[in-house]
């Protein structure tokens, strides 16, 4: 059984004021969800919410996944749920797996103003400089496709100085469709500002180490996700492709390690799960990786350890996701039981299943396994609130944020506790950090 949720969260604490709470479910059958021109699709062509069941395996899940659909949950009993075009439902149904319609009602997708918007993030965000200039400092990192500024934001005891200390790095809203990753970034901004002084953990650990967070790396998504009088059901950026109508690259399958290698993409810019036509073609993905790469300092990547937030299933992941071998190129054993050792600890506080990545299905071009693979950052994926459809899926009622965010406190902690030496939880720390 998991371990109960805190019991008493940290109050959100909104630049913005919130609006009323409006309960949602999950929802993928929408006009517009393959991003044809002007997002008009329609209803027969646009991706639905499909339960396949007979996977028996990640290579049964695997297989699935090549069709192009997204895989959205692995059910206890095995069953799926995968977003899925109705040319995907009839590739499925050939492999041999029965396939069962799963959208929700119309009125289960209407949207929920107690989300934030993007300009909202921005708001908050310059609130907290304003409020703690001496913690919190915030840059643009670039530009997404549609003109927005890109923002990470520094917290740390003197955030306009680039100290010599551990970096850990926390991104958000990859997938535009997930809501609730950015609600983790204002958390954990809010807890580690709120926390400073006060908190005797929380202080040490703003004193000696510098924390960045994205808190939307997909605003052009995000925005368009909640725009209309429906959630649109909408995961991939708003770029266009060439030579296609379609709009959007999947930004978790755009990253620069083994891209497209193993089936775990798919190549059709229609596909909820199009990798782009190169390894960081999507602006977003292009703009953050450089970011990443501009925290190296004299050869050494000064960040050490990342999470990268998404929804849903109630997860940690670790790298590979491209390959099911735990050992292989890029990945010794004793880098494999750090990943795996510090993933166990953080699911033993917020109650998540720890496994590898490609545990589910194998994926490629993923921030998971380039952040390791290129970059040494010891990292991982966190699938957030619920576990379940039933539960909102994607867009679960908002008036679930603070218990759900807060869900995640201690294991934000653990990680900045490690981020000094990951290697320190398997006991090699001499070895590794000297």
């Amino acid at each position: 059984m998991p371990p109960p949720h805190p019991p008493s969260p940290m109050p959100r604490k909104h630049t913005a004021v919130r609006k009323a709470l409006v309960p949602v479910a999950l929802g993928a059958l929408l006009v517009g969800t393959l991003g044809v021109g002007s997002a008009a699709a329609s209803q027969e062509e646009a991706p639905g919410l499909v339960r396949v069941s007979g996977a028996e395996n990640a290579a049964d899940r695997t297989e699935i996944a090549r069709t192009g659909v997204s895989i959205d949950l692995v059910e206890d009993d095995g069953t799926l749920l995968a977003t899925a075009a109705p040319d995907h439902v009839d590739e499925i149904t050939d492999l041999g797996y029965d396939v069962a319609d799963a959208s929700p009602s119309a009125e289960a997708m209407h949207p929920d103003d107690g989300y934030t918007s993007y300009p909202e993030v921005v708001e908050h965000v310059d609130g907290l400089v304003s409020e703690y200039p001496d913690l919190v400092h915030s840059e643009v990192y670039g530009q997404s496709y549609e003109g927005r500024d890109l923002l990470a934001v520094r917290i740390s005891d003197d955030s306009s100085a680039d100290q010599d200390k551990p970096e850990v790095l926390f991104t958000h809203s990859q997938h535009a469709r997930e809501p609730l990753t950015v609600e983790m970034a204002l958390y954990i901004m809010d807890m580690l500002t709120e926390g400073y002084g006060s908190d005797e953990r929380i202080t040490e650990l703003v004193d000696t180490r510098e924390i960045w967070v994205v808190p939307n790396s997909n605003p052009d998504g995000t925005e368009y996700d909640q725009s209309g009088d429906t959630w649109q059901d909408w995961r991939k950026t708003r770029g266009a492709n060439e030579g296609s109508e379609a709009l959007g690259t999947d930004m978790n399958r755009n990253w620069a390690h083994e891209w497209g290698c193993c089936g775990g993409s798919s190549g059709d810019p229609e596909s909820i799960t199009y990798r782009g036509h190169a390894p960081e073609s999507a602006t977003e993905v292009e703009a953050l990786a450089d970011f990443v790469r501009s925290r190296e300092v004299d050869g050494e990547q000064q960040i050490t350890t990342a999470i990268d937030f998404h929804t849903y299933g109630e997860l940690v992941l670790w790298p590979f996701g491209y390959t099911y071998d735990e050992v292989a190129d890029g990945m010794n054993q004793d880098e494999y039981d750090t990943h795996e050792a510090l993933g166990e600890l953080m699911a033993e506080s917020n109650g998540y299943t720890p496994q590898q990545s490609s545990d589910l299905y194998i994926t490629d071009g993923s921030i998971n396994d380039w952040l390791w693979a290129d970059q040494g950052i010891v990292n991982f994926t966190f699938e957030m609130y619920p576990s379940s459809p039933g539960d909102g899926g994607f867009y679960p009622p908002s008036d679930v944020i603070d218990e759900e965010t807060a869900r995640n406190e201690e294991s934000v902690l653990q990680l900045l506790d490690y981020s000094d030496c990951p290697y320190r939880i398997i006991g090699e720390e001499e070895t590794y950090c000297g």
